[in-house]
């Protein structure tokens, strides 16, 4: 269609947007809940299949170097087939990972899944952004966004939650995988909807033209400053503490603090729920009164201890918690108030560290940022579920040797601690002559 043609075009109605965002979004929460259906099972395939935990890092790693590999390509193939096709076939990517990953008993078909699920799930992201951009920019882009990102941590959740809902699957480590499928072959439908929406559109309405993916380029990384630096580094440390954590959460309270699998599924919730709620209010509050360096720096500080106390701290009474609609489970009071602190903690820094590149980088080469920051954030992410693994193994950690967890939690701290480092540094910097602003700039003062 010619151009003039293009904009004598009327705009796509709210609904038909908002129709294409909850189908771009329902196919993000189900890469989002294939990855982290791992996680509970870990004691299973530990159990039934024999799997040390250095293995079970490797699950976890093998995602992130496909996800380093896809980032290296860039949005090549989202350029080259538009955004139809492109999440569609991820999405497929994505459901014959979780399928290749439930099938097999035999340790290499599932690390071959889960390879195949960084290189669909990644770019279903990049792609679902673009998708975001294309129909909202202009709009409610930034609510749009908000929105797909807690539609899409719900699959976290989710995950978390079939520890209770779907509890009757838990007697292998299989059946909890094939409803990880059964989630992606929603994820699909809701890409191929998605399609349909977008090939209806085409002719009717003037849909906008979404920026052009940048590839990751390493000329030029001389000329980034040194408060993005320490940003990109405050990443990096932050990511590869609290995701690996994560990881291995369920299976570590119940070794370590004796629940029982919904039990633990439900406290390690608590993490993406805080995410779902607490983001979007941190960044409408920082963004009112600014200080995003001061913030990033105190959300360090807060982390800081909290694998320590999780270690040595008494566990404190038990208190009951419940989740309507999912379950109930009583835990120790020690581990709901560190894992609830370390919830707000996940909320805040994302919420202050991401929007603050744009403060920092011109923007003519905001996107080459953005791309080398989640490139070195993969890296550290890769490496921190090995050595976790190969520490669990080593100091042979298990129910009967619950102080073989410790060196691990030593790790948590040291990445915690580089954290306030960095964050710290990061602070200073912005104080001084060469700062962007990043503590006075506020909605206010930027309109």
């Amino acid at each position: 269609m010619h151009d003039a043609s293009w904009r004598d075009l009327p705009p796509p109605t709210p609904f038909y947007r908002w129709m294409v965002l909850l189908f771009v979004s329902l196919a993000m929460f189900g890469n989002y809940y294939i990855y982290d259906s791992l996680w509970p099972i870990v004691d299973l395939l530990r159990e039934q299949r024999g799997f040390s935990y250095q293995q079970i890092g490797w699950l976890s790693t093998a995602y992130n170097v496909a996800a380093l590999l896809v980032l290296l390509a860039g949005g090549y193939l989202i350029d080259r087939w538009g955004t139809k096709r492109a999440i569609t076939l991820f999405a497929l990517i994505c459901l014959f990972a979780a399928i290749v990953t439930a099938w097999s008993p035999n340790f290499e078909m599932m690390l071959a899944g889960r390879f195949l699920l960084g290189l669909g799930a990644e770019p279903l992201i990049v792609a679902a952004t673009t998708v975001l951009a294309k129909w909202f920019k202009g709009k409610e882009l930034s609510f749009a966004f908000g929105i797909n990102l807690s539609i899409a941590r719900l699959g976290s959740t989710a995950a978390d939650w079939s520890t209770g809902f779907a509890s009757p699957l838990y007697a292998n480590w299989q059946d909890p995988l094939w409803l990880a499928t059964a989630v992606a072959g929603i994820s699909v439908s809701a890409a191929i909807l998605y399609w349909i929406l977008e090939r209806r559109a085409e002719g009717r309405y003037s849909l906008g033209v979404a920026e052009n993916n940048e590839k990751l380029e390493f000329k030029g990384l001389y000329s980034f400053s040194a408060s993005y630096w320490y940003v990109v580094a405050l990443c990096v440390v932050f990511y590869a503490t609290v995701f690996p954590f994560r990881s291995f959460a369920i299976d570590y309270f119940q070794q370590a603090h004796g629940l029982d699998r919904e039990a633990a599924g439900i406290l390690s919730s608590i993490l993406p729920v805080s995410a779902i709620i607490a983001t979007p209010l941190f960044g409408l509050w920082v963004d009112r009164i600014g200080k995003r360096a001061l913030f990033m720096a105190a959300g360090s500080l807060v982390l800081l201890p909290l694998f320590l106390i999780v270690t040595y701290a008494p566990a404190g009474p038990l208190v009951g918690i419940s989740i309507p609609l999912i379950g109930s489970a009583v835990v120790p009071l020690t581990l709901l108030l560190v894992i609830t602190v370390l919830g707000i903690v996940f909320s805040l820094i994302p919420a202050v560290m991401w929007p603050s590149v744009a403060y920092i980088v011109d923007g003519r080469r905001l996107g080459s940022a953005y791309a080398l920051m989640t490139f070195c954030q993969q890296i550290g992410w890769a490496i921190v579920p090995l050595t976790i693994g190969f520490l669990n193994d080593r100091f042979l950690a298990g129910p009967e040797n619950i102080a073989g967890y410790t060196p691990g939690m030593w790790l948590y701290t040291a990445l915690a601690s580089l954290g306030l480092y960095f964050s710290y540094k990061l602070w200073r910097t912005e104080q001084g002559p060469t700062g962007h602003g990043l503590d006075s700039i506020t909605s206010k003062s930027a309109g």
